[in-house]
């Protein structure tokens, strides 16, 4: 049986349970949102590393792919950040690994595994850090995954539901649906200083009247894009204008 740790924006941040569970693997696969070259570097030490770079990887990052197209533990795995840019001809593939989103997914097209292990870096508001392992059977090929939940201070941030993990959605008390809420770019300014004092989605829903769900819309779009101000947030989201 191999093991294969798979993980994605750890953005500079390496935990230690993160770093226990690599250890019991013979190869490790890192999508992308790196951030920092120590981060390669201690992985490199663990085990066999296969990395690609992430949107918020930059210069340092240079010499580091952006797609990988690689044969790991006897499997055909295809690597990316970002799933937009998942090749047409992924179907030929047994394992296509992306990140980007901090969400994790796990889902079977035909032959093809797709798994994006979520984020296992700093906490993003009440969303899940986690990753992923797979145990690959040298004989046959078989693979299972195994979700990790990294749970830090007691708490967690999801429940289970029909064996998969979910982010509780829904309104906060007293939100207006979105098409009734006009965002002016102060307001989404607002919103994004209140992000970066770390407060969580539903203290923000609850604050400026709008829903959990587009709430982290907006959070999770202003952390997966380095340097996006409020105006950019607003337009790539679509989200209605001052009335």
């Amino acid at each position: 049986m191999k093991r294969i740790g798979v993980l994605s924006d750890t953005h500079g941040k390496l935990r230690e349970e993160v770093v226990e569970i690599l250890r019991g693997c013979e190869v490790i696969i890192h999508a992308g949102d790196i951030n920092t070259p120590q981060v390669v570097g201690r992985l490199r030490e663990i085990a066999p590393l296969y990395i690609v770079r992430g949107n918020a990887d930059k210069e340092w990052a240079e010499g580091i792919p952006e797609t990988l197209s690689e044969e790991i533990c006897g499997l055909r795995v295809f690597v990316v950040h970002n799933k937009k840019h998942l090749p047409k001809e992924i179907g030929t593939y047994d394992l296509a690994v992306f990140g980007h989103s901090h969400k994790y997914e796990e889902h079977r097209e035909g032959n093809c595994l797709y798994l994006n292990p979520g984020s296992c870096g700093p906490r993003r508001f009440s969303q899940p850090v986690t990753m992923a392992v797979l145990e690959v059977a040298e004989e046959t090929g078989e693979v299972r995954v195994i979700r990790k939940d990294i749970v830090q201070d007691g708490q967690t941030s999801l429940h289970q539901k029909g064996g998969q993990a979910a982010i509780g959605k829904g309104k906060a008390d007293g939100a207006e649906d979105l098409a009734e809420t006009a965002f002016s770019v102060d307001k989404l300014r607002l919103i994004i200083k209140d992000i970066n004092k770390g407060r969580s989605v539903s203290d923000i829903a609850v604050k400026y009247g709008i829903s959990k769900d587009t709430t982290e819309q907006i959070c999770r779009l202003y952390l997966t894009h380095p340097g996006i101000d409020a105006a950019g947030v607003r337009d790539k989201m679509g989200l209605p204008r001052n009335r």
